[in-house]
């Protein structure tokens, strides 16, 4: 089997998911050409069947066994659910201290677990994804070992970020290790010990968030651009999910100059620069973390502000780190039934576990995840996705997306939130028919 081949295929088919393993674990045989681009990787020498061997075992871009990784992760303990995966307990919560909360994408909870388990001494660091001190229009992954490390990487990054390409410094780290990461990242690091790999050896805990989609730093240029902003290098800091909950998207120039969006408004930006690799993936709620924590959105949670958390407690020594910081006051979590669990992510569910898979078939490439096609798709939720798919394409077209440079970012977050309210009570009910 030409293991090299197989690498090359998933570059070319756009099934590459900037996981960053290959590079991480390629000896420098394989790089990036650029952060600023559509960052995909390059085999600049070649590579023996060995090397290319261990990389194709790391690659979350093609074959990505969810059975097999399930019972390797959960060894058949806890719940199955078709949509969230494998868990233990589902609950709504936060960090109780108040600054962790305020500073976190969503309330906190990610690292005030991390800054517990590091003060417990059952981990000496943890690798997080922060801002590049040095060109702060960029995240970087860093393994932290303060609390004040973990904290200054709180916050959602939406930018296509390959933290695994940290592998070998994971591997000579003295001590044991949490890590953060997104699904496809995830989806690496699980393969990588279950195959045995000493790069992720000393990974004892994984506590990640929910993830939707990344975008593709053109988003930041369109952003620059539609307030007349044209070098990035000009950036000195640039936030997603800046001030109180659920945030705003901020960046502060040189000149002294802000330009600032919320959150929902900001989101103008998918259509036009998401990865279009994550229009195939299948995993919304981070299925094989220890811990997974995603927004609560639900009225009754939105309305408080502040910020809560949806955390599903998925492996056995995940439930033991909350039951004891629950213990200690550390967090603040109630039980949540399933039906709110799926209810107040029912869009994304909808879209990763049925939409996915439509537009797979639609691919002459596809990843696989060993799983069957769903049964519950009936011709109304197909006509949706064919309408959503043509809306998709014209959206990416060179027209408009200079239309979404020209125009002012304030005028076109307005027209899409307004767009995207009324879109969703449109198709309320075809998203959830037989959901």
């Amino acid at each position: 089997m030409n293991f090299a081949k197989k690498l090359q295929q998933v570059i070319n088919h756009d099934l590459c998911t900037r996981c960053g393993s290959c590079v991480g674990l390629g000896r420098g045989k394989i790089n990036f050409t650029g952060y600023t681009g559509t960052l995909l990787p390059h085999i600049v020498e070649p590579l023996d069947e060995e090397l290319a061997g261990e990389l194709w075992e790391a690659c979350s871009g093609q074959d990505v066994d969810f059975p097999a990784l399930d019972r390797f992760v959960f060894e058949g303990k806890g719940t199955h659910h078709p949509y969230f995966g494998t868990y233990l307990d589902l609950s709504i919560g936060y960090a109780t201290d108040r600054a962790i909360r305020r500073r976190g994408g969503s309330a906190g909870v990610i690292s005030a677990t991390l800054s517990w388990l590091l003060d417990k001494k059952l981990i000496q660091g943890a690798l997080v994804l922060g801002m590049s001190k040095e060109e702060p229009w960029l995240p970087r992954s860093f393994i932290a070992t303060t609390h004040e490390e973990i904290v200054s990487a709180a916050q959602s990054k939406y930018l296509v970020s390959p933290v695994n390409e940290t592998l070998p410094e994971l591997e000579k780290f003295d001590g044991r290790l949490a890590y953060v990461g997104l699904p496809c990242q995830v989806h690496s690091i699980r393969k990588l010990q279950m195959a045995g790999h000493p790069s992720v050896e000393k990974i004892k805990y994984i506590i990640a968030p929910y993830c939707g989609l990344n975008l593709h730093f053109s988003s930041i240029i369109s952003f620059l651009k539609s307030h007349g902003e044209k070098d990035y290098h000009d950036i000195v800091d640039l936030q997603f999910r800046h001030g109180e909950w659920p945030g705003s998207m901020r960046v502060e120039m040189k000149n002294g100059k802000v330009y600032q969006l919320p959150k929902f408004h900001a989101n103008y930006l998918i259509p036009f620069h998401m990865m279009n690799r994550c229009r195939v993936c299948i995993d919304f709620a981070n299925e094989f973390a220890d811990i997974s924590v995603g927004d609560a959105w639900a009225p009754r949670y939105e309305e408080r502000g502040k910020g809560f958390s949806i955390v599903v407690t998925r492996s056995v020594h995940g439930k033991k780190i909350l039951d004891l910081m629950l213990q200690e006051g550390i967090v603040n979590l109630q039980p949540v039934s399933v039906q709110d669990a799926v209810r107040m992510h029912s869009h994304m569910y909808d879209n990763k576990k049925r939409g996915a898979f439509l537009r797979m078939k639609k691919r002459k490439y596809p990843p696989y995840y060993h799983l069957g096609f769903p049964l519950n798709i009936g011709f109304r939720r197909r006509l949706f996705e064919f309408w959503l798919n043509i809306m998709s394409c014209l959206l990416r077209t060179k027209i408009m997306v200079k239309l979404a440079q020209v125009l002012p970012a304030k005028v076109t977050g307005s027209v899409f939130n307004s767009f995207k309210v009324a879109w969703k009570k449109i198709t309320f009910n075809v998203k959830r028919e037989d959901l």
